[in-house]
């Protein structure tokens, strides 16, 4: 059973950059989709970036296109999230998301492993 584990999480200025990190135990991580989802207070769960099993398809929310970047190191079984012009709204709560069908998604349901979660605050 794979499990993931968020870090980076923490307190930026707007304008200010985050790289979050999810690790993942377990021998198949390269085979897996890889997301991010975020949830502020009071609003759903929302998509951010997700990339399928081999790294060539992306996709991004438009809210965080052109800020944030998803990658990943198979051979660190992890994946990135490097958020960079950071603003107040992006303030939420950040999921990690592993999909087994290796197909990249931007909706909840394909994803069948999620982290814990780790804070995002961006100060005005």
């Amino acid at each position: 059973q794979v499990q993931l584990v968020e870090s980076g999480g923490g307190l930026v200025q707007a304008g200010g950059s985050l790289r979050l990190s999810c690790s993942a135990s377990g021998r198949t991580f390269r085979s897996l989709a890889l997301g991010w989802f975020r949830q502020a207070p009071g609003k759903e769960r929302e998509f951010v970036a997700a990339m399928n099993w081999s790294g060539g398809t992306t996709y991004y929310a438009d809210a965080v296109k052109g800020r944030f970047t998803i990658s990943r190191d198979n051979g660190k079984n992890t994946v990135y999230l490097q958020m960079n012009s950071l603003k107040p709204e992006d303030t939420a709560v950040y999921y990690c998301a592993a999909a087994v069908s290796g197909t990249a998604s931007k909706l909840r349901d394909p994803y069948n492993l999620w982290g814990q979660g780790t804070q995002v605050n961006v100060s005005s």
